[in-house]
């Protein structure tokens, strides 16, 4: 492990995140990162907690001066949404990202660039590794596979933590301080499928180039999904039979492109009319979609007409986006749900489905819909990771504190927001009674896709206010 005492603090945590970035982390492929923070804690002499979940706590004693004042837990998660464009050769299983600096943008080749929540981590390192900060007892707290479900939160042993102020740093946008948000989970659709041998026309079906992004943070913004579009526009063919699809790799990233092959007693005329039809009706946001159907004369795997028209007709049906504006908060979505990926193999069909709702019983109520549309196509339903919303708490020391350090840094009022994507502060906060949390982070934009970029200067100047923050807590 490198050793980054000559550089200034905002750059030292750069390095740590230009370091950590070689170590592949997507979703469920996290203990390798862990072990990364283990042996990091273990070569500072500091406490470390490793659980079976590979959630990582690594506990750093107050400074002199600091010992009475309360504790402060640094929380962010080791995973990420492990995507890349079409074209990228690099395997996010076992390789690290390739890097770059774009003038004020860090950002990586082909792939996510890992800031969501990379910047936590470098953040809460750099902090750890500095013996020139003032303090009170820091837990800096890893959590592992946050990108599907909160699921390292979820399993994590709260007892373990001191402190009952919480700075996530896992937003992204520099002066926005989350005080709430959205609960949600994960809903999976399975039906099985039997397939023959087709010979003749087949089409394969690619679109691509769509904006996709966070279905918590862009669910609002009338993004095309490309499940969703696709499934619509094969319902106009007459007699599709469907073979091998696949759409998306995050249910909370929404799928920017999909791939399926398929045969249709429509004439080459009408598909292209019926996807020119689908193209002109996306929003101009969209202007980058690419539509492209190749045909060839050979044998495939296909589903029955009918077995096929199940399919298109159970995608159509399934309700997409913005199910639900909150009545209490102007502008702020209440209920939402993401269909994000879909696996078709010629066995089963598989969708997997964020939903999210700032109300319980709204969440119950489009999950019961779900199961009701999907049972009513023969197919079953399964509900994971579930996750508690987080409450906007009236009183807050430590947001007090938060806004006080911003308005003397940078002559101006943080806002205050309560938003629709989840975060961990809901886990941590129905563990952990009276914990006191705040959600800040730089300006990290296009996250979720291959366009993610973290603003440099951002990235430098939150970095220093947290210093303020730990100074004055």
């Amino acid at each position: 492990m490198l050793n980054f005492n000559d550089f200034p603090a905002s750059e030292k945590a750069l390095r740590f995140f230009e370091e950590f970035s070689k170590i592949p982390r997507g979703s469920g492929n996290t203990k390798a990162i862990a072990d990364y923070l283990v042996c990091f804690a273990k070569e500072r002499d500091l406490e470390v907690i490793r659980d079976n979940a590979d959630n990582v706590v690594i506990r750093k004693p107050a400074t002199t001066g600091y010992e009475n004042r309360p504790g402060v837990i640094i929380q962010g998660h080791t995973d990420i949404v492990a995507l890349k464009t079409p074209d990228c050769p690099i395997d996010m299983e076992s390789e690290g990202l390739d890097l770059y600096r774009d003038g004020d943008f860090l950002r990586a080749r082909g792939t996510t660039l890992g800031a969501d929540d990379g910047v936590a981590m470098a953040y809460a390192m750099a902090i750890l590794d500095s013996d020139d900060i003032e303090h009170p007892e820091i837990e800096a707290v890893f959590t592992s596979d946050e990108e599907v479900g909160l699921l390292g939160a979820t399993a994590l042993d709260a007892s373990v933590l001191h402190g009952r102020l919480l700075i996530n740093i896992d937003s992204d946008e520099e002066g926005i301080f989350t005080a709430g948000c959205a609960g949600g989970g994960r809903i999976d659709i399975s039906l099985p499928t039997k397939t023959k041998t087709h010979i003749g026309k087949i089409y394969t079906l690619s679109i691509g180039g769509l904006k996709g992004g966070h279905s918590g943070v862009e669910i609002h913004k009338n993004r095309a999904n490309a499940i969703k579009i696709a499934a619509e526009t094969l319902s106009k063919l007459e007699g599709v039979k469907l073979g091998k699809a696949s759409a998306g790799s995050a249910d909370n990233a929404i799928p920017s492109d999909v791939m399926i092959i398929f045969t249709t007693k429509s004439s080459i005329y009408e598909i292209s009319e019926a996807f020119n039809q689908t193209k002109e009706a996306l929003p101009e946001s969209e202007s980058d979609a690419r539509f492209n159907v190749e045909m060839n004369i050979s044998s495939a795997n296909l589903l029955s007409e009918e077995d096929s028209a199940n399919i298109l007709s159970l995608i159509c049906d399934i309700p997409n986006g913005v199910t639900r504006m909150s009545e209490v908060i102007e502008g702020l979505v209440e209920t939402s749900l993401n269909m994000g990926i879909m696996k078709l193999d010629g066995k089963t069909l598989e969708l997997t489905i964020s939903v999210r709702s700032a109300v319980g019983a709204e969440k119950a109520k489009l999950i019961a819909k779900i199961k009701e549309i999907a049972g009513a196509h023969g197919a079953t339903v399964g509900v994971r990771g579930e996750y508690p919303a987080w409450e906007y708490r009236k009183e807050s020391h430590l947001r007090d504190v938060m806004c006080k350090v911003y308005r003397e840094m940078y002559g101006k009022d943080a806002t205050v927001v309560t938003i629709h994507a989840g975060l961990e502060c809901g886990i941590f906060s129905d563990k952990v009674e009276g914990l006191d949390c705040v959600s800040i982070g730089p300006d990290n934009h296009d996250i979720h896709t291959p366009d993610e970029r973290l603003s440099l200067s951002s990235f430098n100047r939150v970095y220093e206010y947290i210093i303020n923050v730990l100074k004055n807590v």
